[in-house]
């Protein structure tokens, strides 16, 4: 007899399983914080308070949750090995979306008020501050022998956010073309630094909490920071071409703020009439109207970044498939996180 074939679960299937995993312990560590910071948090996360249950469409996918899970199993252990490391990578996270708001200005995310909007920024400063404590402290008291090595991957991951954040702001003051003009390739870094690292130690820290080698927990910190470079990547389309209905952003709302993204650079970078209307536009003193905000979209799809950001995209999914592909990994696990990588990048949302 012909045995059943098993159904491979979705990415979202997948995302769910490992969010549900980590969840308990997600919420005992945010009630052992101040009670202003937790509050303060479980609105970021998209909570009904500490202890309620989630607000649909207010919380985030859980992608890093589910790599620290799936790296552990990755390497042969259990997911509930990675818990803490899916703890300590999520309270991190939500450390950089509160202070990155305020330093971007930006005042709604997921469709809702941003946490300094809706507590003051004093209150989500503090309450970042906050998760970065307890996130070290989470993974420093974790049980067995492989703490020393996970708390070593968060602190570098730690330094390589900071400097990816301070390259991001720094660029806003360079210009937009000449010899001084931010460079895709510059970008990149960047991008691997804010975004990347975090990512990467998400699949990291499953595989070091697993009992890994080094050689296997490099080669899936690798594939996380590729993969964080193409989220930015995809990420940066979404914040010029996504739908607001979706996305809970304005349209264009990146050109209308001058943010420097990869189509951007990318776009300017190109030769032909788009690219220097483009950069003509963009020199500009002035504000930029929603006529010239929607001009700016147009010659940087003309000028062909949109297609060079989806590339790139692209690109370092294959690079991130390469990682993967360097060690012996468990099938399943495996397969899981190939699931996963066009997932984060194809997503609409």
């Amino acid at each position: 007899m012909t045995p059943p074939v098993t159904q491979r679960a979705t990415a979202p299937q997948i995302l769910s399983r490992c969010r549900d995993l980590v969840r308990p312990a997600l919420a005992r560590t945010v009630r052992q914080l101040h009670p202003w910071h937790g509050e303060i948090t479980a609105f970021s996360l998209g909570w009904d308070g500490v202890d309620g249950g989630e607000i649909p469409g207010a919380q985030g996918k859980g992608v890093r949750q589910a790599l620290a899970v799936l790296g552990a199993q990755a390497v042969g252990a259990k997911p509930q090995s990675a818990v803490l490391g899916a703890v300590a990578v999520e309270l991190i996270h939500t450390f950089s979306l509160l202070h990155d708001d305020i330093m971007d200005g930006d005042e709604t995310r997921r469709r809702r008020a941003t946490a300094w909007k809706a507590y003051g920024t004093g209150p989500a400063v503090l309450a970042g501050d906050a998760l970065f404590a307890q996130a070290v402290q989470t993974l420093a008291d974790a049980p067995g022998p492989q703490c020393v090595r996970a708390v070593r991957l968060l602190a570098g991951t730690l330094n390589d956010l900071v400097r990816g954040q301070a390259d991001d702001l720094l660029f806003e003051s360079r210009p937009w073309t000449g010899p001084e003009a931010v460079q895709p390739h510059e970008y990149r870094l960047m991008a691997e630094h804010k975004t990347g690292s975090l990512l990467g130690c998400a699949a990291g820290l499953g595989a070091v909490l697993g009992g890994a080698g080094r050689t296997e927990a490099d080669a899936l910190t690798a594939a996380g920071r590729h993969l964080g470079v193409a989220f930015q990547c995809a990420d940066d389309v979404l914040g010029i071409w996504g739908d607001p209905a979706v996305t809970g952003k304005p349209v264009h709302s990146d050109l209308r703020r001058r943010k420097k993204t990869y189509p951007v650079l990318a776009a300017l970078a190109a030769a032909g009439p788009a690219a220097t209307e483009l950069g003509a536009l963009l020199r500009g003193g002035g504000p930029l109207d929603d006529t010239a905000v929607r001009r700016a979209a147009e010659l940087t799809e003309d000028a062909g970044g949109r297609a060079a950001a989806a590339a790139e995209a692209h690109r370092h999914l294959e690079s991130a498939r390469a990682c993967l592909d360097s060690v012996p990994l468990a099938p399943d696990a495996l397969d899981e996180i190939l699931t996963l990588l066009p997932y984060v990048v194809e997503r609409t949302v």
